[in-house]
């Protein structure tokens, strides 16, 4: 009678490879969710960088008198109104008498500038988002009713020139802000985590 050998695999062996494709395959699973999650930070570290610069850039170019929205020479230093012509133009809305009220007021250009360096300088440097936010949205709000995109004409009759009547620059810029606050976006690229160990901070969650 002829022998027969059957070969018959470890179970050990068999435990032991199913253990190995089960860590690489969750290592792997862990591996692509750190490389998202890292992907996210880095996204959301440049649109935090970028939109504080917009705050940034606009202080200085109106300080300075940097040739772009500002003249050369008719910067703030140079005696000028930061918001004398934008308030002082305001052609449409409900609070058009108001607007024009204010334009060139010291209170209103040391407001607005102070808004304008805060926001910037915090934004960028990834600290204190939520005050930051508060304080950019309320400014963007007013910004959006002084230019009223729902207007098709301006008070005096000429065509408002308006792209849409609800959604421009200043509500994305106000969403910008409060979608960094509320994802903590100041970590990476920033100084998020030294101002969260920061006891005032600690004690008073309103200010991250």
């Amino acid at each position: 009678m002829a022998a027969h050998e059957h070969a018959h695999g470890s179970p050990g062996f068999h435990l032991s490879a199913a253990f190995r494709r089960h860590r690489t395959g969750s290592e792997s699973a862990v591996s692509a969710r750190l490389d998202t999650h890292t992907a996210q930070a880095y996204a959301l570290a440049s649109l935090r960088v970028l939109t504080g610069f917009v705050f940034l850039w606009a202080f200085l170019d109106k300080t300075f008198g940097l040739g772009y929205a500002t003249a050369s020479g008719k910067g703030w230093i140079d005696g000028g109104s930061p918001t004398k012509g934008f308030l002082g133009s305001v052609a449409a809305g409900p609070m058009e008498s108001t607007f024009h009220s204010w334009a060139g007021d010291g209170w209103a250009d040391w407001l607005f500038m102070l808004g304008l360096l805060g926001i910037g300088l915090a934004v960028m440097a990834g600290v204190a988002l939520w005050p930051a936010a508060v304080a950019g949205t309320a400014m963007m709000a007013l910004m959006w009713i002084a230019e009223w995109p729902p207007a098709r004409h301006l008070s005096n009759g000429a065509p408002s020139m308006s792209t849409n009547p609800f959604t421009d620059y200043h509500v994305i810029y106000a969403l910008a802000l409060i979608a960094l606050a509320a994802a903590g976006a100041g970590a990476t690229w920033g100084l998020g985590r030294q101002w969260a160990r920061l006891p005032i901070v600690r004690d008073h969650t309103w200010l991250h």
